[in-house]
């Protein structure tokens, strides 16, 4: 008799203990289940289960929007606070008010990434048995038809490649966290299994990762998407998409937190044993690989968007090449705009001002010249201190005497406000910084009730502009800042990232050509810009700790106030921060580590 094996859609398990988590006193199988003839079936020539199944899996991405407590991860940083005081989770992470038994499921993820790989792996060990009528054409086909067609696919060769993508991004952002853990390869583990696995090495891990990507990328779609596929299949990574991923991970992989100074020299399960410069090659050759087959001196499928302030909106419009791989956030919807926006000028809590930029952050954009301020021909003068500013500041914050909302109202955060958009007016209600989040949110999408415009809503997940940023990162740290490798240089794209934004005078950008032999002072160049081009997309929180910088700058505002008919401009003290350097790397959860022997806890949280 054929033995009834199943297999679980939604899934109940909470990393690898879940494997016996799921059934209870009086059912011997898990309640939520199809059987595997059902979901891969052998008839099921459009595969219809089979997909869904796939598309449980998409389900697991996190949303970069408001993800963690309702807040940005941002402002576990000293780029913003949230707009509440202690009990939200996001002060906690900043704060590091957590523990392996009481850990930020938004953020910390160990079971719902182990989930990912788990359905993963059932998914790429099952397809083949579904018999696709349905085809593609992979990324780089050359192959032609008698008709001169490309030549097209099985459609379950891609959906095994975006499972396995999917799975090697579980294991990354588990290894960005905890650092090395135990990898499952292609294998299911069932109840009765011995799931005694040792964490594997940090460098075990990152090689599997690398390995899985660069065996996948040619059997995925690529960019650009036309017709159908731009509706149907826009948010699935592509070869492109893969190509980034890789980037990003071995430029995590070169940072000085896992490569040049791990926590513990010598814990493998941490970090590398000894370090190599070499890394810092092998992260910008990925991202150089991407550049030059796909970016503007390649087939030019992927680009800076020309107009930087166009970077993050919608991409089935057309024409947006920055975006590399996102995920469809809210369509026909304001949500986004209500839940960040300023709060006073809709009324009825339509801005709820949720993430506050800090002074911190508005003291990184330099000058209108691009240089840093007090060095600039530009006077920085505190109380007209948003004069003569790189032009993103006026982008991405709403500062004092900013206007906003489709009839451009002047929002006033000083304390001499007349509504809630002033700074303290009302405790939970109203800015702590004397700022207010713009970039990201539509100009275009209005939540006040006499106007209730909505418009659709993308996560960006990988732009163009962050592989410019790791390029320049590690091919600063492995050639130096003007050593160019097929056309690219770090100088090179640190200057087109710096044009687009309007920095410099005629085209030109003196501080850069100031610094640009000077190798210490261009990474400091090149961390800034990150700061700068990816706030409030979940960069910096992850980029602190890679840099092993100080994590525990107090988060400030600037409190503006009338006395007669002058204003006065006073940097305040927002929110401190309270972190040990151990928590650069995660707790591991302790059910898990109760449950396996095997399993070592990270340092500092034993």
């Amino acid at each position: 008799m054929k033995r009834n094996r199943k297999v679980m859609l939604m899934g109940c398990m909470l990393g690898l203990a879940g494997l016996a988590s799921c059934t209870d006193g009086y059912e011997s199988e898990p309640v939520e289940n199809f059987t595997l003839d059902y979901v891969f079936s052998p008839t099921d020539s459009v595969g219809t289960q089979a997909t869904q199944y796939l598309n449980n899996i998409y389900r697991h991405l996190v949303n970069g929007h408001n993800r963690v407590g309702s807040d940005y991860l941002d402002a576990a940083t000293d780029d913003a606070i949230s707009i509440y005081y202690d009990d939200s989770e996001v002060y906690k992470l900043a704060m590091g008010r957590y523990t392996p038994t009481g850990r930020i499921s938004a953020e910390m993820g160990w079971g719902t990434y182990y989930n990912t790989i788990r359905e993963a792996s059932i998914f790429v060990a099952n397809i083949d048995r579904v018999p696709f009528n349905l085809t593609y054409v992979k990324a780089g086909e050359t192959e032609t038809d008698a008709d001169g067609n490309l030549k097209e696919t099985p459609l379950n060769v891609t959906m095994k490649a975006e499972a396995r993508f999917l799975r090697a991004l579980a294991y990354f952002e588990l290894v960005k966290r905890y650092g090395g853990v135990p990898l499952l390869g292609d294998r299911v583990f069932e109840l009765n299994d011995n799931l005694e696995l040792p964490r594997n090495s940090f460098a075990q891990c990152v090689e599997y990762i690398v390995g899985e990507l660069d065996d996948i990328k040619d059997d995925l779609r690529g960019l650009p998407m036309n017709g159908s596929d731009a509706t149907n299949y826009a948010a699935v990574p592509t070869r492109e998409a893969c190509m980034a991923l890789k980037t990003r991970v071995l430029l995590y992989a070169a940072s000085k937190l896992f490569n040049e100074e791990p926590l513990e020299r010598g814990n493998e399960l941490v970090g590398y044993a000894t370090y190599d410069r070499n890394r810092w090659k092998l992260a910008a050759d990925a991202a150089l690989e991407l550049m030059s087959t796909a970016g503007h001196k390649g087939s030019g499928v992927i680009n800076l968007n020309p107009n930087f302030r166009n970077a993050f909106l919608g991409y089935y419009s057309g024409g947006n090449t920055e975006l590399i791989w996102f995920v469809q956030g809210e369509m026909n919807s304001y949500n986004l705009e209500r839940n960040n926006g300023p709060l006073g000028f809709t009324g009825n809590g339509l801005g709820n001002g949720r993430t506050l930029p800090t002074q911190n952050l508005v003291e990184s954009f330099p000058m209108k010249d691009g240089k840093p301020i007090g060095s600039s021909a530009y006077p920085y003068e505190v109380n007209n201190q948003y004069a003569n500013r790189d032009p993103r500041l006026a982008a991405y914050i709403v500062t004092d005497g900013s206007t906003w909302g489709h009839n451009n109202s002047v929002i006033t955060t000083g304390t001499y406000g007349t509504n809630n958009d002033a700074i303290n007016a009302e405790q939970g209600h109203s800015t702590r910084t004397g700022y207010y989040l713009r970039k990201l949110l539509r100009p275009d999408c209005n939540a006040d009730p006499s106007v209730n415009t909505t418009q659709d809503h993308v996560t960006t997940r990988i732009r163009y502009t962050e592989i410019y940023l790791d390029f320049a990162e590690a091919a600063n740290e492995a050639w130096g800042p003007t050593d160019a490798r097929k056309g690219y240089s770090a100088y090179d794209v640190i200057k087109k990232i710096r044009q687009r934004a309007g920095i410099g005078v005629d085209g030109n950008d003196p501080y850069l050509e100031s610094i640009k032999n000077n190798k210490d002072e261009m990474r400091k160049l090149i961390r800034n810009e990150r700061r700068i081009e990816l706030c409030f997309e979940g960069a910096r929180f992850w980029d602190l700790r890679r840099w092993k910088e100080d994590l525990n700058n107090t988060a400030r505002g600037m409190q503006i106030s009338k006395n007669g008919g002058a204003l006065k401009y006073e940097v305040i003290n927002v929110e401190s921060r309270s972190y040990s350097d151990y928590m650069n790397y995660g707790p591991i959860p302790y059910g898990e580590i109760v449950k396996f022997n095997n399993l070592v806890q990270n340092d500092g949280w034993k």
